[in-house]
């Protein structure tokens, strides 16, 4: 980093010291602080509040590079090694301790203790760390992923693992585009992804099975809320989703799509459902939080949708080697291995790191500001701000429809205040589609409009009138009514549900 770099302001990898202190721990602190995340550099000699240069005196700068080197490395453990170096500004003499980024985490300062002394970088400041994020950085430093430790005090019988088995594969094959291609999960792939893991002989669980198979043991949790105005002041809505990975993906990317708005684009007569957020981006950015996020740290995820942009917020700091810049390039970092393995399998995502690439590319072509990348320190914030327009656009889609309830037959009802939608407009049902439907049907005891919408690859509404038309047909009968809607091959129905 080059010192005019360096005295452009303090910043995450940056800290000010007009003179060393007389106690060393106030900058021993930001040391380790900077050993726990991605480095960074105290500058000696320099006024914090007004960037005004005033230097080390030049009798002075030998003896308080030698102090600062001592201090750090007697007051810091594991120990560091600063890479001390001064520098002419002006005439000036300033002292820069680069410190590295460390791989020996937790570090920590030797008189407080592992507890009281392990401190981090948050928004440009040192604070000390709190459990979870020592938890973190004990993982990290010790070159494993969480979730691929053994899960103390839960164990896994034949039966377990055959069922987690069938439930990844059936996933797997539902998501897939053809799925005479998925092979099967098995217990030695299990083992090679680290869902179990091998001790004294025998198969235990880990954490990423706690979490595939929604145990207590790792809860995780998706909150999503809808709030008036941009701040979370005024409620909404709000719901709060708890299960397996692939129910919290599924049901969470249904809400956020139940409470965005939609419009539609004519090609002559025929219509096309369009949403002011592109759905595949939505769904990537929940994958991702859920995929990515740090199950140490209890908090929930969670989904804001406010009126000028949709919000998605992980837990936990960004891993060792990762940060926004990096990510926002497509280099991925990952945190769970074993439920990154899994969810590749279930074609949740294509090639690691390319998931950001294609958001990023998908909100352009929506023709959106590009989404916003907040925090890192202690949370992964990511904001992707919606189009206010709510009358028909230069492109002919007419927008300001929004999905706010759905109807006895599982349709969803649209209210608008202005659509230049055609009275008579259809949505084409292909013979091909209702064929890939019904061999679902054929399979499974009965399905959703979710399994539909994935199965096909549609819009939600495309999908509904698919189902609704075999129904209409005979082909498929409905059970149930509004979200609770599912629909089973009509041979296979004995009794009525309705």
């Amino acid at each position: 980093m080059s010192i005019e770099t360096l005295l452009s302001g303090e910043s995450k990898n940056v800290e000010y010291k007009l003179t060393p202190p007389s106690r060393s721990i106030n900058y021993t602190k930001t040391a380790v602080a900077f050993a726990n995340g991605q480095g960074g550099c105290l500058v000696f000699g320099v006024e914090d509040q007004t960037l005004r240069v005033v230097g080390i005196a030049e009798d002075k700068v030998f003896t308080v590079m030698d102090s600062i080197s001592d201090a750090i490395v007697n007051s810091c453990e594991p120990l560091i090694i600063p890479d001390i170096t001064m520098h002419d500004v002006n005439g000036k003499t300033v002292i820069v301790a680069e410190i590295a980024p460390g791989l020996q985490r937790p570090y920590h300062v030797k008189s407080l203790g592992q507890e009281q002394g392990t401190f981090v970088r948050v928004a440009g400041t040192t604070r000390q760390a709190d459990q979870p994020t020592i938890r973190e950085l004990t993982i990290e430093g010790s070159n494993r992923s969480f979730d691929q430790v053994h899960c103390l005090g839960l164990s896994v019988t034949e039966e377990d693992i055959e069922a987690l088995c069938a439930s990844l594969t059936k996933t797997a094959k539902n998501n897939a585009e053809d799925p005479a291609k998925v092979k099967t999960v098995t217990e030695k792939q299990l083992l090679q992804w680290g869902v179990l893991a091998e001790q004294d002989g025998q198969l235990v669980p880990t954490n990423a099975y706690a979490i595939l198979t929604d145990n207590e043991a790792v809860r995780s949790v998706v909150q999503c809320g809808v709030f008036k105005g941009t701040t979370k002041a005024v409620f909404v809505d709000r719901r709060e989703f708890a299960g397996t990975p692939q129910e919290l993906i599924e049901e969470s990317y249904q809400y956020v799509l139940r409470n965005i708005h939609m419009g539609a684009r004519f090609k002559g007569v025929y219509r096309q459902d369009v949403y002011e957020i592109p759905p595949d981006a939505i769904r990537e950015l929940i994958v991702n939080a859920i995929v990515h996020r740090s199950y140490i740290d209890h908090s929930s995820i969670q989904i804001a949708i406010y009126d000028d942009r949709l919000e998605i917020t992980s837990p936990g700091r960004l891993p060792l080697g990762q940060t926004i810049e990096r990510m926002k390039q497509g280099y991925s970092k990952i945190r769970n291995e074993a439920l990154a393995s899994a969810f590749e399998y279930m074609g949740y995502i294509e090639h690691w790191g390319s998931g950001i690439l294609r958001v990023l590319q998908e909100v352009r072509d929506a023709g959106l500001p590009e989404p916003e990348f907040l925090g890192g320190d202690t949370d992964l914030r990511i904001n992707i701000y919606r189009n206010g327009s709510e009358t028909g656009s230069d492109d002919g889609i007419v927008t300001g429809l929004r999905r706010d309830s759905l109807s006895d037959d599982g349709i969803a009802e649209e209210t608008t205040s202005k659509t230049n939608a055609a009275p008579n407009a259809t949505i084409t049902v292909l013979p091909s589609q209702k064929e890939r439907i019904l061999d679902a049907l054929r399979k499974n005891a009965s399905i959703s409009i979710s399994d539909a919408i994935r199965i096909l690859g549609v819009q939600e509404r495309q999908a509904q009138r698919i189902l609704k038309s075999l129904v209409e047909e005979g082909s498929a009968v409905k059970i149930g009514a509004a979200r609770a809607t599912r629909y089973a091959e009509a041979k296979k129905r004995t009794e009525p549900h309705e």
